[in-house]
């Protein structure tokens, strides 16, 4: 794994190096990427690029700097390009494998009865200098309010609440010939990975999330329920999902969507007036069952909009759940904005390797994935006390073991080792301020025994 030519300055710059060698080395990434036919027939090893690309971010490199202006590297930018736009290499499948892996890994330190769920979002990467890049189109940018040249990232995190990990993703142009900016131009075998993603990137982003969902629960991805916001909460998709696995989802208020309620279709909006709303000021103003266009049963909760001093609605085909449950469970959706934010921000995902190649997009953006799985892993190692091990299972099994009176005594006891330097009067009166204390929870237990015993 070629990735010591980089420059270290200081401790934290070997410290990754070693990080990402014994990533590698854990989660066998060089073999995954030879079982997802990620190999080179003949020059340098893919492996090696791989890394290469990999790594430039956490030694303070761009594409620029870290790999054209390297004099180090042992390959050029060529060999680069090459590597990237390889149409057989399936990244889908490398992407998927290993955030099976690592969640496994963290399903070790994760309680069973936690819910683990699957996140389903879309965010526009921008190319605003972009004018020949392949299947380039215009798309609407929702916090910026307007139009711009790029792509939709549609993606599919798994989260536990403690960390996230990307699962899937598909780099969307438009359904619409006259709105994207530039076509196809790359003659393609249709049995290719690289000609069957420029066919997703044309078709609508609705049509396949039913394919992505299969695809993770089918690799063993355990999750209980599937998180959308409203753009992806069609009664359609809600159908189509709810056969793999329960939703949850904000719904929108709009007229031409009607629910079946009290045997009547109905808009949200005459759903809401019709029912009772708690008092005071309740985050829960309502909630109630109703019957889906397509068939099946769904709640839907109404929650007050602090913001607007209005309201949202929240859907689940989990009709058993508890409404407290289900707005906490949808709260887990923010989990996706922040790989987002993380991957554009600080991983390259739009600036990173700029190339007209659509293969290359698709290779970059598995890269950047790959990172944030390697920072989320490198997260959970840190905060996480269970991943010491057994040290972290015997300190568990001591504190079990502890009782109350045995714990106040440690606690006392420390005091008066702090304290005992201060004097003897100061030591005499904590001793007898301890007899005190354990003279009274003694009394204490005791009629609380005998109480037990008339009762």
């Amino acid at each position: 794994m070629q990735i010591n030519y980089f420059e270290t300055n200081g401790q934290d710059e070997t410290q990754y190096s070693d990080r990402i060698k014994n990533f590698s080395s854990s989660f066998k990434v060089p073999t995954l990427l030879n079982r997802c036919r990620i190999r080179k027939s003949k020059g340098f090893a893919a492996k090696d690029i791989f890394f290469t690309l990999f790594a430039l971010p956490f030694f303070g490199k761009d594409f620029f700097h870290g790999v054209i202006q390297n004099r180090n590297a042992p390959y050029g930018k060529d060999s680069i390009y090459e590597f990237l736009k390889s149409e057989t290499f399936n990244w889908r499948r490398f992407v998927l494998f290993l955030a099976v892996q690592i969640t496994s890994f963290f399903e070790k330190l994760t309680s069973k009865s936690r819910e683990k769920v699957l996140i389903i979002d879309d965010s526009s990467l921008a190319r605003p200098r972009s004018k020949a890049v392949e299947l380039l189109t215009r798309v609407f940018d929702y916090s910026e309010k307007k139009y711009i040249k790029g792509y939709k990232l549609l993606s599919v995190c798994w989260s536990d609440g403690a960390s996230s990990l990307p699962l899937d993703f598909a780099l969307m142009s438009s359904t619409n010939p006259e709105t994207r900016l530039q076509g196809v131009t790359k003659e393609l075998d249709k049995r290719s990975c690289g000609y069957k993603r420029r066919m997703e990137a044309q078709s609508k982003s609705t049509e396949l999330l039913e394919p992505m969902i299969k695809r993770i629960l089918k690799m063993g991805i355990k999750a209980r329920y599937a998180l959308m916001d409203t753009w992806f909460a069609m009664p359609s998709v809600i159908k189509s999902l709810r056969q793999h696995i329960h939703v949850v989802c904000m719904i929108k208020r709009t007229p031409k969507i009607h629910y079946l309620f009290q045997g009547k279709p109905c808009t949200l909006e005459a759903i809401y007036r019709k029912l009772k709303k708690r008092p005071g000021r309740a985050r829960i103003l309502a909630s109630t069952l109703v019957d889906m266009k397509y068939g099946g049963q769904a709640k839907i909760v109404f929650v007050r909009d602090r913001r607007k001093k209005d309201w949202l609605a929240l859907l689940t085909t989990d009709v058993d759940l508890q409404d407290e449950e289900v707005v906490r469970i949808y709260g887990k959706r923010w989990d996706i904005e922040v790989f987002f934010k993380m991957c554009k921000q600080h991983l390259g995902l739009e600036k990173g390797v700029q190339t007209r190649d659509f293969d290359s997009q698709i290779a970059y953006t598995s890269i950047v994935m790959t990172r944030y799985m390697f920072l989320a892993l490198e997260q959970r190692r840190e905060d996480d006390p269970r991943t010491f091990g057994a040290m972290f299972r015997a300190f568990c099994d001591e504190m079990r073991d502890l009782d109350f009176m045995t714990a106040l005594k440690r606690i006392l006891d420390l005091a008066v080792n702090k304290l005992r330097s201060r004097g003897e009067y100061v030591e005499e009166t904590y001793q007898s301020m301890i007899s005190a204390v354990f003279g009274a929870a003694i009394e204490y237990f005791n009629l609380d025994r005998q109480l037990c015993q008339r009762s």
